[in-house]
């Protein structure tokens, strides 16, 4: 869980800036994260 929590900003860093690259991709990219923080939820970070 810990490394959830410091992957985080680096993933709406990252996000940030390819939304403002690209603003086609927000509904992709927010997808995908979406997606990302309901497994880990899930699994609560296990794997």
């Amino acid at each position: 869980m810990q490394m959830f929590v410091s992957l985080q900003p680096v993933m709406a860093l990252i996000a940030g800036i390819l939304i403002l690259i690209m603003p086609r991709l927000l509904n992709y990219i927010v997808a995908i994260y979406l997606i990302i923080v309901g497994i880990l939820g899930l699994t609560h970070g296990r794997f």
